[in-house]
């Protein structure tokens, strides 16, 4: 099953478990997110007009992040002028979780991170696994002796 959704202006056909780029959105990562559904395809598909009732897309924020450098070079020749700028638009990371119909309401548990590993706890009088090095001592340089003449 897939959907279309609208979001920043543009559309995007989606399916469940898809990552996509999304213009940046005000939700931080980790956030459950629901977007409108413009059509539905699969075993019967379904056109909104101009959406389709009780259809609802969940994602989840994954990050955000920024575009790569886009650069506007204007020249004007024989004229000396030239104009140089660069342009990196952000952008927000989703995971796309369900699709939902029939006015049902997204699972807003975003899935569990994945927790650090706590390091086991040393017994008394043990020492660490490796034995830190030693500070070697810092010696001066010998003087250079000046030549003879």
């Amino acid at each position: 099953m897939f959907a279309v959704i609208k979001t920043g202006g543009k559309q995007f056909r989606v399916a469940a478990e898809e990552t996509l780029q999304v213009g940046k959105l005000d939700a931080k990562p980790g956030d459950i997110v629901t977007f409108p559904v413009i059509m539905m395809g699969g075993d019967k598909p379904s056109i909104g007009s101009p959406m389709v009732s009780g259809a609802t897309v969940a994602a989840e924020v994954v990050d955000h992040k920024r575009g790569d450098k886009v650069i506007a070079f204007k020249k004007r020749r024989r004229q000396n002028s030239k104009r140089k700028r660069g342009y990196r638009d952000s952008f927000t990371l989703i995971r796309i979780t369900e699709i939902l119909s029939d006015g049902k309401q997204p699972n807003m548990t975003a899935r569990p991170k994945p927790q650090p590993k706590p390091k086991a706890a040393k017994a008394e009088g043990e020492e660490d696994a490796k034995p830190r090095a030693k500070a070697k001592a810092k010696t001066k340089a010998p003087a250079k002796k000046a030549k003879k003449k």
